[in-house]
């Protein structure tokens, strides 16, 4: 990671991936430039805030002209780490897990499932959409040999953390972890986290204050 990297805000980070997809749709109707304001339209946020954003990428824009689109989304796709392909293996091969390794997403956008890893012997040897299922103690060498470098969990929560101990272990440090439950990893990890039952939850509530307020 360089310097550079290590100072740009985490909400920021988190804003780059959205911009970036808003760049991917200039660039797919061939717009040559995009001003702050367009971008930050496209992206849902305001301008202050793109300028702000992009001026941590060193990108500071032409007045009166804009943002060149191709550069800035080189730009973003290299602080992104976007530039090659980061492999990963999908632990847990279930209904979630085929899931996940059916989604072509990943792999147009630079992450590329090469295994399914589970801890159930009878499920090792199939194929789930091309991609062969290993056991979960052959994790460090296929993080060798296929040099894998994210885990996604998408076992049960009773599993979760031994999975991210396991994936800790082999030496893959950054873990997506859909399993409905808090897990703890190593210093020096990267941990995402992704609970759909949550965000329900979340527009639960909003749903029910609309309908009270309705009434």
């Amino acid at each position: 990671m360089s310097d550079r990297s290590r100072r740009i805000p985490e909400a920021t980070v988190a804003r780059l991936p959205v911009y970036l997809r808003s760049l991917a749709e200039l660039l797919e109707d061939k717009t040559a430039t995009v001003s702050s304001e367009r971008l930050a339209e496209m992206a849902g946020v305001n301008a202050a805030k793109v300028r702000k954003d992009l001026s941590y990428l060193g990108s500071y824009g032409t007045r009166g002209v804009g943002y060149d689109v191709e550069y800035l989304a080189f730009q973003m796709s290299r602080e992104l780490g976007l530039t090659h392909d980061w492999p990963v293996v999908i632990v847990g091969a279930g209904n979630l897990g085929q899931a996940l390794a059916n989604y072509g997403g990943f792999k147009e956008r630079g992450f590329p499932v090469a295994a399914l890893v589970d801890a159930d012997r009878a499920k090792v040897g199939q194929l789930v959409h091309g991609v062969p299922v290993h056991h979960l103690d052959e994790l460090p060498v296929l993080k060798e040999r296929l040099g894998i470098a994210i885990g996604i969990i998408a076992t049960p929560a009773v599993a979760a953390q031994d999975v991210a101990d396991a994936l800790a272990e082999a030496g893959i440090g950054s873990i997506l972890n859909f399993a409905p439950a808090v897990i703890s990893v190593p210093e020096g990890t990267s941990l995402r986290k992704v609970d759909l039952a949550l965000e329900l939850q979340i527009l639960s509530f909003y749903q029910e204050h609309r309908d009270t307020e309705g009434v």
